[in-house]
């Protein structure tokens, strides 16, 4: 397994726990040192429990050393990063090509979600391997026959295809965010309630009730840079995606509309105010800022003349040197400590039912922007809050 970020070492961890040993390999001897303690350095629901377990049974292991981890290995997998090239928006893959070697090549995809890899990894909805020759799929469906054995769905398909259906799937969930943010627009317009319209569509077997849920729109470490490459791919070849060239422009414009929110919620001003912000990364259970709203949201608020105060369980040691200035505390209530407004970007569980009195009794003005929709209204109005939410408007006049 080459690279230890999330695919890598989610893989590799999950690979030994089936039976096979493993060795992951990475370039970076500092981290190979730590892992190598079962340090994780990464933040994964379960991952150290299971990097340790494969560490103490003798099937996972690490090193720096690429030539001797493939020599006797019945299939490498490359699982570095792929992030958007500068310039043109095109996967940019140097470091795969760096570490590739000379063997049959297939793509196989992975649909991991931070914060639930593990579960997906054992229980995933598909397994998609792109192939070519007869002994790479012989050698791939002997690797997967733990999941078959479940009746896990497992797809052979060309290498062309393998690709474009990953970054078609996170195209298409990408899409499905995108679309119900504007649906949350139009809610507030008219009076409707976002959260009853996803409902009420996701329950149309055609459509589905995932990926329906308003917010500052997507970020992470997929959807951002496999909407962008799978657009330019499309325009290299004379088949423009317009839908996700679409998709691409309304979620920026999105993550950067959610400061005049809170701007307008403070009176048009926050200068001179204190803002304290509930979670930084782009979903909970995870420490990945990249593509995180909360990169947009928090900059433009400092700008704007606002003192920053924020907690995150999991990403404030990897917030820390992207958002310089921010005030890190231990816990929300901190956070709350003389605020003129809290803003809520991340809904991870421990901020779905805090103590909203003693909340407000910390705030300096008990003003509530839930970005997540995870407050009733009626809830924090009942507690004193000027609330504002997603896609939940006042009926009109």
């Amino acid at each position: 397994m080459i690279g230890t970020g999330y695919v890598g070492l989610v893989s590799g961890a999950c690979f030994a726990e089936f039976g096979p040993t493993v060795t992951c390999v990475d370039v970076d001897a500092e981290k190979v040192e730590r892992l190598r303690r079962g340090e994780i350095p990464i933040y994964e629901a379960g991952l150290e429990a299971l990097v340790n377990k494969g560490l103490s049974a003798g099937r996972l292991s690490f090193t720096t050393e690429l030539a001797e981890a493939v020599r006797d290995a019945d299939a490498v997998f490359i699982a570095v990063g792929t992030p958007s090239r500068r310039g043109d928006g095109h996967a940019d893959l140097r470091f795969v090509e760096a570490a590739a070697v000379d063997f049959d090549v297939v793509s196989n995809p992975e649909f991991l979600r931070e914060g639930s890899a593990i579960g997906d990894f054992m229980r995933p909805d598909r397994v998609l391997i792109g192939a070519e020759s007869e002994r790479a799929r012989a050698v791939m469906k002997q690797l997967y026959r733990p999941l078959y054995l479940n009746e896990t769905p497992i797809v052979m398909t060309t290498l062309e295809t393998s690709e474009l259906t990953k970054y078609a799937a996170n195209a298409f969930l990408a899409t499905k965010i995108t679309f119900i943010n504007e649906m949350a627009e139009l809610c507030e317009k008219v009076g409707a309630n976002v959260q009853d319209v996803a409902r009420g569509m996701g329950l149309d077997g055609r459509i589905g009730k995932k990926f329906l849920h308003a917010g500052p729109g997507y970020g992470g470490s997929c959807f951002p840079k496999d909407t962008i490459a799978l657009a330019r791919t499309a325009q290299e070849y004379g088949a423009p995606a317009r839908i996700v060239e679409t998709v691409i422009q309304v979620n920026e414009t999105r993550k950067g509309a959610m400061a005049s929110r809170v701007l307008k919620a403070c009176g048009g001003f926050v200068r001179g105010k204190t803002v304290g912000v509930l979670g930084v990364a782009f979903k909970p259970n995870t420490d990945d800022m990249r593509d995180a709203p909360a990169l947009s949201i928090v900059p433009a608020l400092q700008d704007a003349g606002a003192t920053i105060r924020a907690y995150d369980p999991a990403a404030m040691h990897e917030a820390a040197s992207m958002l310089p200035g921010v005030q890190w505390c231990d816990d929300p209530y901190e956070v709350a400590a003389g605020a003129d407004v809290l803003v809520l970007i991340t809904e991870w569980n421990e901020f779905r039912a805090l103590d909203l009195e003693r909340v407000g009794q910390a705030m300096r003005v008990r003003v509530l922007v839930d970005l997540r929709n995870v407050y009733p209204p009626d809830e924090a109005v009942a507690a004193g809050f000027a609330y504002t939410g997603i896609g939940r408007g006042a009926a009109p006049s």
